[in-house]
């Protein structure tokens, strides 16, 4: 049974933005930004735009992006110049924004866009923030290539110990695929350079008693092309690994604090 089939799919009444943050991703990016879209009309949605914000790929993703027709979608892309990054990526996307939910995820189908309507469909049934989760039963991973089996091992042990240490009504610490309603981010920036932006934020919403979040599973896919940037050995992983101490520790802090 897909996971698809646990939902009773009433009309979805929700308007989606659909944030695709890249670099150098001139092989995945047309065909991800028709896919996505199509899996987000799969649910009855008609109110869809689509962000690609782009580090001025030196492959001319940007390029590519902004001549890729998305029928039954608005499409912006915007190149950004200066201040390169993930987290400073989204932050722009997240302000550019028009609709109800925001939506972002991998661009390199690692994140498959057929996982994006579960997101959808329990944000309509009342949730604040889903996230799609590799750690809950059902979900997993399915990499391949340099580096896979140290990252999925260093990222078992990241979220065993995020869990331990922060909530451990959470799975995923380190999902990075996720939905969320724009009104969340009315008094909530992201920060962070790169994967700790999202520890920092999910348990910051996780403790903010307003809002509702949940968890889907889903499984972890190769990229279809291109190259990670996530990193390939132990150095680039244990560099990005004091920036997630770094948080955890401030997280606890705020913990402690009693918010």
């Amino acid at each position: 049974m897909s996971s698809d089939d646990l939902f009773v799919k009433t009309e979805c009444k929700l308007s989606v933005s659909l944030v695709m943050p890249t670099y150098n991703e001139a092989g995945n990016i047309a065909d991800l930004m028709q896919e996505a879209v199509a899996h987000v009309k799969s649910c009855g949605i008609s109110d869809i735009e689509v962000i690609v914000v782009d580090d001025d790929s030196p492959d001319l993703t940007w390029k590519i992006a902004g001549e890729t027709v998305c029928v039954g979608a608005v499409v912006r892309v915007l190149r950004r110049m200066e201040n390169h990054g993930l987290t400073a990526s989204l932050n722009d996307a997240i302000a550019l924004a028009q609709n109800d939910v925001i939506v972002w995820f991998d661009c390199d189908f690692s994140q498959p866009p057929d996982r994006i309507p579960q997101l959808l469909w329990k944000i309509n049934d009342g949730f604040d923030a889903v996230v799609n989760s590799r750690y809950l039963e059902g979900g997993g991973e399915n990499r391949s290539g340099d580096g896979s089996w140290l990252h999925l091992l260093l990222s078992r042990c990241l979220n065993y110990t995020l869990c331990h240490l922060l909530d451990l009504s959470f799975t995923d610490y380190t999902s990075g695929f996720i939905a969320v309603r724009r009104a969340v981010f009315s008094d909530l920036r992201l920060s962070g350079d790169y994967g700790e932006y999202f520890i920092d934020l999910i348990y910051k919403i996780l403790i903010d008693k307003r809002y509702k979040v949940s968890e889907l599973p889903y499984v972890m896919q190769a990229r279809r092309s291109g190259i990670s940037k996530t990193g390939t050995n132990l150095l680039h992983y244990l560099k990005r690994g004091r920036k997630y101490v770094s948080t955890i520790l401030t997280l606890r802090k705020l913990q402690a604090g009693g918010r």
